[in-house]
Parts: structure tokens; C-alpha cells; sequence
């Protein structure tokens, strides 16, 4: 327990590597790329920002391994691994949408150990240990105790893809009558940490990568959260959902009867 301790602490010094790197760029942004579409978007803030954190773990953790949205791929032999989103919610960082962050998951034996969100706007510091819960800015935090899914916020998101949009859009149109309300943060990393600090009630989404989860879905768990990532067949995979524990299988029933998986 007190390695994965001071592996937290290392990753919250990180975030604030990234943090300090998003800030500096804000407003500011140079360079735009796209990856898997034209609304899929990269800037060289995602490159600085996992340069800053790989070129210390590097450094400090030799033996780790890495696995990093935008580049970094590091065999390790330690047992210990980073996962890690540079800038969770790039289309927000570009248009100056305040929704955006660093995310550092650690796996130790496969097994996720502990994760570090940081908020680039707000600065809320978000850690999640395994043993130890999760806190925010230093302070205990705990899902909502939500039993009811027609008046629970329900927060979502899309993937970058025109064909897998449409789809997606079908499925949150039938969700939306349902529930109180949907919201569509842009950033997987700050969701997941909104449920856990209860800001919102549940939370899914379809075709995640591993960096978008790693340190979220872990907070949202050691916050009382029901987190599940369920493998999709013929399509974007897993379908991530994190929610208070009642809305959990009230939540899978309706994406089911939404289309979202049989």
C-alpha cells in the first residue's frame, strides 16, 4: 500500500506538469491535427503535456510500463503501468469550452492501483487508491445515493465518427425521455469524476480507449460507484457505464432496449 501511495503521489506531480503545460497554451493553440476523423482532434498541447510526464517517468520509473493516448508505448518489467490521456477533452481545450483535463491511471499487476485527475480549469484535483477511496481536493467524496432513473442526470458522449454518431444519437434519443436530463461534458476523465463526487448520477459511453478510463472509472469505483466495462460485439468497444448502485442495471435495461448492445 505505500508504494502505490507515493505512485500517486508521483502522478499527482505529474498532473501538474500537464496542468501547467494546458495553461500556459490556453487560448493559444498553434497547431491542429486530426486522427480518426475530421472532428477528432490533436494539438501539440497533447504532445507537450504526455512529453512532460513520459520524460519523467522515464527518469524516475525505468522499469515501468507506459501506454499513452497520443505516442508513448513502454514495455515493463516492474509489474507497474501507466495509462495516460495528455489532455482529456482536446476539442474542448481548442474551442476554450472549460472542460478539460490530465489523466493518470496506475496498474500494478494488472489490477488498476490508482488514479490522478486534474481539472486544467478548475484545478479540482481528483485521487482514487485502492484501499484508501477517493478524494477530491483532499476530501472524502461519495456517489449520490440516486434510486430512480427518470430523475437521475445522466451524463454521456460520442464518438468522433460520423456513422457512429448517428447510432449514438439514436440510443441517447431514446435514453433522454427517461431520465431527468443528459449531459455531454466532452471529457470521459471529468464524467467519470463527476459521478463519483455526485455532480452527476451515472454516466455511459461507447468506445473508449484505455487512457480515457484508467484513472476515472477507479475513482468513480472507490466512490461507492458501480462501474462496469462491458465488451461490445460488431462495433466500438466496451461500453463503459459508472453510476450510483441502484441506476446501474436500470441503466444497462434501457441502453439494452435502446440498441446499445443485445
Amino acid at each position: 500500500m505505500a508504494e502505490v501511495r507515493e505512485l500517486a503521489k508521483l502522478a499527482v506531480d505529474l498532473a501538474a506538469r500537464a496542468v501547467e503545460i494546458h495553461r500556459q497554451s490556453f487560448g493559444r493553440v498553434r497547431e491542429v491535427g486530426t486522427k480518426s476523423s475530421v472532428t477528432d482532434m490533436v494539438t501539440e498541447v497533447d504532445h507537450a503535456a504526455e512529453r512532460a510526464i513520459v520524460e519523467v517517468l522515464r527518469r524516475e520509473r525505468p522499469d515501468d510500463a507506459i501506454l499513452a493516448e497520443e505516442e508513448a508505448r513502454d514495455s515493463g518489467t516492474s509489474g507497474v503501468r501507466w495509462v495516460i490521456d495528455p489532455l482529456d477533452g482536446t476539442t474542448n481545450y481548442i474551442y476554450g469550452y472549460p472542460a478539460f483535463a490530465v489523466s493518470i491511471g496506475i496498474e500494478v499487476d494488472g489490477r488498476r492501483a490508482a488514479g490522478v485527475v486534474q481539472d486544467s480549469r478548475s484545478g479540482d484535483l481528483f485521487v482514487g487508491i485502492r484501499g484508501e477511496g477517493a478524494t477530491m481536493n483532499g476530501e472524502k467524496i461519495c456517489v449520490r445515493a440516486q434510486a430512480d432513473l427518470a430523475t437521475s442526470l445522466v451524463a454521456t458522449g460520442f464518438l468522433p465518427q460520423p456513422e457512429q454518431r448517428a447510432r449514438l444519437g439514436r440510443i441517447v434519443a431514446h435514453v433522454l425521455p427517461r431520465v431527468r436530463d443528459i449531459r455531454r461534458g466532452g471529457s470521459a476523465a471529468l464524467d467519470l469524476c463527476g459521478v463519483a463526487c455526485g455532480r452527476v448520477d451515472a454516466y455511459y459511453e461507447i468506445g473508449l480507449g484505455a487512457w480515457d478510463v484508467a484513472a476515472g472509472a477507479l475513482i468513480a469505483e472507490l466512490a461507492g460507484a458501480d462501474v462496469r466495462l462491458i465488451t461490445m460485439e460488431g462495433g466500438p468497444s466496451p461500453l463503459t457505464i459508472a453510476a450510483s448502485p441502484a441506476l446501474a442495471e436500470p441503466l444497462l435495461d434501457l441502453l439494452r432496449e435502446a440498441g446499445a448492445f443485445t
